[in-house]
Order: C-alpha cells, then structure tokens, then sequence
C-alpha cells in the first residue's frame, strides 16, 4: 500500500513503472497525471480532453481555478512532452506524435488561461458576468483547434463561472442587491408587460422570428407568474426544443431539452440516488453527521434544546446537540461546560449508523441486544424528528 504524495514520484505497478504528477483544484480537488515512461504515453486524466471542461458543473459545485489548471498543464507539457509519443485521457481519444502531443497540451493550456486571464481583464473595466459572456472572445488559433471547442463545457458558462470565483453573485449595481425572488417579480413584470396573453402573444412573433433565445427569457415570467397558463408552457418548450437543437454543447442541449420535457409532461424528478449503501459505508462518523445538520428544519427546530451522547464500543464518544436549529457534533470526552446529555447511549459504531441512516427506528433502539440507554431515551426520536428529507422531483423551469 502506498500513497502518491508529490509530482515526479515514481511506482511500479504490475510490473509498469508510473510517473506521478499532482494537480489539485483542476478537474477535481485531487487529481494527478500519470506518466508510463518505458512506453512513451502520458496519460492526462481529465485535465486534458478533446474539449472545453466545464469550470463550474451546470448540476452545480463549486468553481474550479483555470488559473491552476493551466499551470499544471504548462508543467505536464514541460515534464512529460518531449518524452511522449502518445497522450490520452479518461473519456476520450488519444493524441499520437510528441510534437501533437506538444501542441495539444499547450493549446489546452491557453485555453483554460485564456478564459481565466480575459475574464478578469474584462471584470476590471467594469462588465458583468452576462456581459462578459456575451463579450468574450476566443482566438482564431484556439477556434481553429477542434479539442477546444465547447462541447462540454462552454465559454460562456465558463467565463460566468470565473466572476463568481472571484466575485460571487453580486455585480456591483445596487438594483440588483433586494430584487423580488423570481415568482413575485414575474407576477409584476407579467404585469407591467400587459399581462401573460400579451406576453405569449408577442413572444410568438420572436419565436416566428428565431428568437428563441428571448421568447425563453421573456416566457419565463409568465410561466413563474402563472405556471398552468398552457400557452406559455407550449411556446416556452418549443423555444426550449430549438435551443436544444441548435446548441454544439452536450450538458447545454440536455437542459434545453429537459426542460422542454418537464412543461410537455411535468417534471421527471432524478433518476439515480445519491444514496447507494456502498456511499454511505464509506462515510465517516464525522461526515454522517455533517449530512444530517443539511438536514435540520431550522424554523421547526427553533426553539429546540436536546443533547445525545454515544458511548460506542468501539470507537470514541459522539455527541449531538440541537441547539437554535442548528445540529453540532463533538466526538471525545465533553468539556466541563457542555450541557449534560438529555440521553445516553453504548452501542457499537454499526448500530449507531443504522439509527442515523434511518434503517433503525431510534425508538426501538433501547430495546436492542448490546444497547444500553440511561436518561431519557425518547430524546433521540425528538432529535431525529426535525430532520427533512430531500425532494429529488422538484420542478426547474416552473415554480
């Protein structure tokens, strides 16, 4: 067992000797290349695709840093190029010939620096995230290079994705500090613009005009101000569809297209789970209880005071507190000025997991073999009771 701890480490595996490059905070927090130096091949993982990555993922995460991406690509390229005949990476086809594969790593790199370096050039004369996107252009060498087109991720998101690194949501004008959240402000643009028949009428003369890109704009308002009116749900799928159509971007074609699908025939919630067994094993006692506080109803638990301490068998004390709706956890020995415990339980870390997971009933857990429970049991169902399960089907393009 061994673990890569810095670029240039060397292992052999089945009898394949690896070179190691980490690049944190590229594609993923952690992320390394690999090098196989007895048969010239380099492989890139996701840092180097035949396309433009996403810096922030649509389905939402935090933004990734370009600026670090280039450098570790400046370094691969200055470590590793002229010692490959071939480089690949995770998802696609490989690149053959050291000097394409020079050329391929450095014009990955002037991409992901260009974004990040152009974005800030156009923050510091005042443009905002949209305008910048809008603005923003790539050079003809770059649009010459097929592997950095958008077809994953796209300038424009990526460009929004570089002002909210360093700026966040707020551009600075203060009319944009309160704005009405997106229903109440339909309502009274919907208003202001004649009301929603008007506002389809006249949004089916941009869509006759190919529009689409406004008719989704403007439809929003009337869909988020009166979601039933069936005018609006079919012109905004149909200007939902021809975006679709007409986008080179995967992930954006798909949210067309969903969405166009959630106003034809409502919405088709998630169709996987982030919950497999195997996941949540994996979890340690410290990261479970941080997903359940993500879970406490803090209005409903407002005025909640309860405290449970588990002595576990195998492994140190845990203890949850609730407290102004918010769920905190100490693991070890409880300083003097903590609160005592309302109910106290020794078990093992298994039971425990399966009363926090929910596959154990928190009322029937006194009464199992090799649990013990001393004060008032009945807290840890009072405890338990105030966390909210996640809605996995919720609505995108209506309220």
């Amino acid at each position: 067992m061994w673990t890569v701890t810095h670029t240039g480490q060397t292992e052999t595996v089945d009898g394949v000797r690896m070179v190691f490059q980490l690049t944190p905070g590229t594609e993923a927090p952690a992320e390394l290349n690999i090098h196989l130096p007895d048969h010239a091949a380099l492989c890139m993982a996701e840092n180097a695709t035949h396309n433009l990555h996403n810096l922030l993922t649509l389905r939402g995460a935090q933004v990734r840093d370009p600026r670090v991406w280039a450098r570790y690509l400046t370094e691969a390229a200055t470590l590793f190029g002229a010692a490959s005949d071939v480089a690949f990476a995770s998802h696609h086809w490989p690149v053959w010939g050291r000097d394409r594969v020079l050329t391929y790593l450095t014009e990955q790199r002037d991409l992901y620096a260009y974004l990040h370096d152009q974005t800030l050039r156009l923050l510091n004369q005042g443009l905002t995230a949209p305008e910048i996107a809008e603005t923003i252009e790539m050079p003809p060498a770059l649009e010459r290079a097929w592997h950095t087109h958008g077809y994953y991720g796209s300038v424009s998101h990526n460009a929004k994705a570089v002002y909210q690194r360093y700026l966040g949501w707020f551009d600075g004008n203060p009319a944009h500090l309160w704005e009405h959240p997106p229903a109440a402000a339909a309502r009274r643009y919907v208003e202001f613009m004649g009301g929603a028949d008007e506002v389809v009428r006249r949004a089916q003369r941009s869509f006759a005009d190919g529009d689409f890109r406004w008719v989704a704009q403007v439809v929003h308002h009337v869909l988020f101000a009166d979601p039933e009116h069936a005018g609006a749900r079919r012109l905004q799928a149909d200007a939902l569809e021809q975006l679709g159509y007409g986008s080179e971007n995967g992930t954006w074609r798909n949210f067309y297209l969903t969405g166009a699908l959630e106003l034809r025939h409502g919405a088709i919630g998630t169709p996987t789970s982030t919950v497999a067994p195997d996941l949540l094993a994996a979890l340690t006692l410290d990261q479970l209880c941080d997903a359940l506080a993500l879970r406490v109803d803090g209005p409903r638990s407002w005025d909640a005071a309860v405290t449970v301490r588990f002595d576990l068998a195998d492994g140190e004390p845990l203890t949850l507190r609730l407290r102004n709706g918010v769920l905190t956890h100490t693991t070890g020995t409880d300083p003097a000025t903590a609160p005592a415990p309302d109910a106290t339980f020794a078990l093992d870390e298994a039971t425990l997991r399966a009363v926090l997971l929910g596959t154990t009933a928190p009322d029937e857990l006194a009464d199992r073999a090799g649990v013990t429970a001393t004060g008032d049991p009945t807290k840890l169902a009072e405890l338990l009771g105030y966390l909210g399960d996640p809605d996995p089907d919720f609505a995108i393009v209506t309220p």
